[in-house]
């Protein structure tokens, strides 16, 4: 049984090669789409993650954590009287104009704390002191900006708000969903570039417990004494922050119909040829069911077929799809395909391509052992 298997998938190599193609080409598809929407998905909650806050304050109903709103920025001290608050800090999140030497302009992500390193913000510093931020008209910029701003370095000047600042740092993997590079600098400096705006303001209030606290009864409390913000663990926030784009944006539809398409590809490959094998080898099978073989012994027969070529197709689905890894990051993209992931995409492939090979059963199981008597 094995053999006859084996010997029809291979017997034509051009419509093998077409088999493991069709099937390689779908298993890509799905890697480098739904890696890139999970990649688009982390930027748009990796400041959140990364922050060692375990609550956020906002604004009600602040949608994302880039589309931030004000509020009074003396509500940080009525969240730190709030027994098992540890410690409560102001954050700023806010859009600002930075001007390039070209005399273009590009939007920029602000963040702004006092102290930066009791939150973890940012995580990954390659040039610069963070506590230097607090002495001047200096601020941080994310590696991200080279795409978006062109080259910098540690020691240049821009524009940001029609104000004249000095870089002093460059983090790494500070990104936002929608690309704008991401800043960071002291909060009295962020205020004064944004007056208006944000004069005696902040948009969130971060939250770190004591050892022990409840989170649910300091949450209960927090929002008791802020009835007009919400009060959202880490997970809840960058849940939410997430789920924001894939509902107000067509990333989630465009990623499940490009699945689809190139699902829908990868089977109808399979089971077309397939089913051209089968016919081709019809008096095989009709011997197989003349010295006795049952249907289940034909379905195993094609069942081989369709394992070998969902396993053929995904490895070398598989090294396409990471191949593309480097060069999107070059791009700017992040492609993230997981161990698990990929595990799920294998089976995937296996339970399509065995669903593909009921085509070819269906004929093969109405076929009359008789035939390979006649001429």
């Amino acid at each position: 049984m094995v053999s006859l298997a084996r010997r029809n998938l291979f017997h034509d190599k051009l419509r093998f090669a077409i088999t493991i193609a069709g099937v390689a080409f779908a298993v890509t598809l799905v890697f480098v789409q739904v890696g890139l929407f999970l990649g688009l998905l982390e930027n748009a909650s990796v400041t959140i993650e990364n922050t060692s806050a375990d609550l956020w304050v906002t604004s009600r109903n602040t949608p994302n954590v880039d589309f931030a709103h004000t509020f009074p920025e003396s509500y940080v001290q009525r969240v730190r009287s709030v027994p098992g608050v540890a410690r409560a800090d102001n954050l700023i999140v806010w859009f600002m104009q930075l001007s390039l030497p070209t005399g273009a302009q590009e939007g920029t992500l602000v963040y702004a704390l006092e102290d930066f390193r009791a939150w973890n913000l940012p995580w990954s510093v390659s040039e610069g002191h963070l506590d230097d931020l607090p002495r001047g008209d200096f601020f941080f910029l994310d590696d991200s900006a080279t795409k978006r701003y062109g080259p910098f370095a540690v020691g240049d000047y821009r524009e940001v708000s029609e104000r004249r600042l000095k870089i002093i740092g460059r983090t790494e993997a500070a990104r936002s969903f929608t690309t704008t590079p991401i800043a960071f600098m002291d909060t009295a400096l962020a205020q004064e570039l944004s007056y208006q705006a944000l004069r005696g303001k902040t948009t969130y209030v971060l939250v770190k417990l004591a050892p022990g606290a409840d989170v649910a009864a300091v949450r209960s409390e927090i929002a008791r004494r802020l009835p007009y913000n919400d009060v959202f663990t880490r997970a809840e926030w960058a849940e939410r922050s997430r789920a924001y784009w894939v509902a107000n944006t067509g990333i989630g539809l465009n990623m499940y119909l490009t699945v689809f398409l190139g699902v829908l590809v990868g089977v109808v490959v399979v089971a077309l040829t397939l089913y051209t094998s089968t016919m081709e080898h019809l008096k095989e099978f009709g011997t197989v069911k003349a010295i006795g073989g049952s249907n289940a012994d034909i379905y195993r027969i094609l069942a081989e077929q369709s394992v070998l070529a969902a396993v053929l197709g995904f490895a070398v689905g598989t090294v396409f799809a990471l191949s593309a890894g480097p060069g999107m990051e070059k791009a700017g993209l992040k492609l993230i395909i997981t161990p698990d992931f990929g595990a799920i995409v294998l089976v995937g492939t296996v339970l399509l391509c065995l669903a593909a090979s009921m085509v070819s059963f269906r004929k093969v199981a109405a076929l009359d052992p008789a035939l390979v008597f006649r001429g």
